[in-house]
């Protein structure tokens, strides 16, 4: 039952095909070969990506892409150079656009009909009309799967609750790098949205 067309009570309300929308983030080379569980990761999303065309449930791809040296923050700038140990900020050469390591994972490609957008930060709304694109399609619900839990899945599931959408946070189809992190964001993402399995949410579509 919805109450008043606005409370969604149980999963397969939250993720109705008719009101939400399938975020596949970052899932660039360099991220998905970097991840604990590659396979298992891949295996999942790809069968999930499936599963959301079959049902034609919009699907949103983000990227990766850095402003230009002079227009980056200086604690972004000073974040990455700790992560990847250069003195030097101009010697980052993370996701550089048109670069291999900066091109979706070929296993799970956006297809015709899916969107790509740009983006610079771990939040999905910051520096992009994705907010905008949401309400004039009518968007109650965000599903988010994709790299990495810690960063810009968090990151983007609290922004998302924020701003009034139901965000739901597919557990085997988030990943990271560091196991540690993934599992302690995924800990925390259990107080503030939805975490659901992949199949449970498939099963809600069938």
């Amino acid at each position: 039952m919805v109450i008043e067309g606005k409370i969604y009570e149980n999963l397969k309300e939250m993720v109705s095909p008719d009101h939400s929308i399938l975020v596949v983030w970052d899932v660039q080379n360099a991220l998905v070969n970097g991840i604990f569980n590659r396979d298992q990761f891949v295996s999942s999303l790809k069968k999930l990506i499936g599963e959301a065309r079959h049902h034609h449930i919009p699907i949103l791809y983000t990227k990766i892409t850095p402003l230009p040296f002079e227009y980056e923050s200086g604690f972004r700038l000073y974040s990455s150079m700790k992560r990847y140990g250069v003195s030097d900020p101009k010697k980052i050469s993370f996701m550089k656009p048109g670069s291999p390591e900066s091109e979706i994972y070929t296993d799970l490609a956006p297809d015709d009909g899916d969107m790509v957008v740009n983006k610079n930060t771990a939040d999905i709304f910051i520096g992009t009309n994705v907010e905008l694109m949401l309400h004039n399609a009518h968007i109650d619900t965000v599903i988010f799967t994709g790299i990495a839990t810690e960063f810009g899945i968090e990151s983007s599931a609290r922004s998302a609750g924020n701003r009034g959408f139901y965000p739901v946070v597919v557990e085997d189809c988030v990943s990271s790098s560091n196991r540690e992190m993934h599992e302690a964001a995924l800990k925390v993402l259990k107080t503030q949205a939805i975490v659901a399995q992949s199949e449970e949410i498939i099963n809600t579509w069938k």
